[in-house]
């Protein structure tokens, strides 16, 4: 696996000149023009943007999920390109946990099964990996409701579930893309306070993206995409 050199100022993540383009029919079309950013331990960010502005784009090179037509992108210490998919799967299980709109749990799994799979994926013990989610569950308030699938879940603990799964393997960086655009105004609250006290506790970095500027302005910093480049919001 190619290791890059990090200095301090680095971070737990690194985009360095990040362009993405996508070819539409005879035109291509540039979505992110040149995007440099950096996160900092436990750091909370905020990216915000109009619908179409290619925040998810940029949430998913960050996490190795696409790739960037040019650039660079250096996660955990390692740079990723030239690695193959199975590394990007290596580095995201040990450095990433990622926070969807929809939760993505797997329906065949019950709540416990779902949030431990990230550690079975690792091959950690079954029995030690299921202690763990059950424990993470009860911190997250779903105790009770370990054996149930997601179709037996409502919304909100669908999603805290999903919040619990991103951050059982207790990750330098948490992606989130819309974690509370699916949910209620009740529900969408305790999933953010949620996510907010598991950043302090652990010391995660937590990167949202979101169009609520409600959301926005509890993070550390916010920046903005316009224009296929990230500046800091006004």
């Amino acid at each position: 696996m190619n290791k890059a050199q990090l200095s301090p100022a680095t971070g737990v993540l690194c985009c360095r000149k990040v362009v993405r383009r996508f070819a539409e029919g005879g035109s291509v079309l540039e979505v992110l023009s040149g995007v440099d950013l950096s996160v900092s331990a436990a750091e909370r960010l905020a990216i915000v943007g109009t619908s179409g502005s290619g925040k998810t784009t940029l949430l998913q090179i960050m996490g190795g999920l696409d790739d960037p037509t040019s650039g660079e992108v250096i996660v955990g210490g390692h740079t990723l390109a030239n690695t193959s998919e199975a590394q990007k799967s290596e580095l995201r299980n040990r450095y990433i946990g990622f926070v969807y709109q929809f939760h993505h749990l797997l329906p065949e799994f019950s709540a416990q099964e779902n949030v431990a799979m990230p550690l079975l994926i690792r091959r950690e013990r079954k029995q030690k990996a299921m202690q763990q989610a059950a424990d993470l569950l009860g911190r997250v308030g779903l105790g009770q409701r370990l054996t149930h699938k997601p179709g037996e879940l409502s919304g909100g603990e669908r999603q805290r579930a999903a919040v619990a799964r991103a951050l059982i393997t207790r990750p330098s960086l948490v992606l989130a893309d819309e974690p509370t655009g699916n949910l209620d105004a009740g529900n969408g609250e305790h999933v953010l306070q949620l996510m907010l006290e598991l950043n302090r506790e652990l010391e995660t970095s937590l990167v949202i993206v979101t169009h609520d500027k409600s959301i926005a302005k509890r993070m550390d910093r916010v920046l903005v995409l316009e224009d296929g480049r990230l500046a800091g919001a006004s």
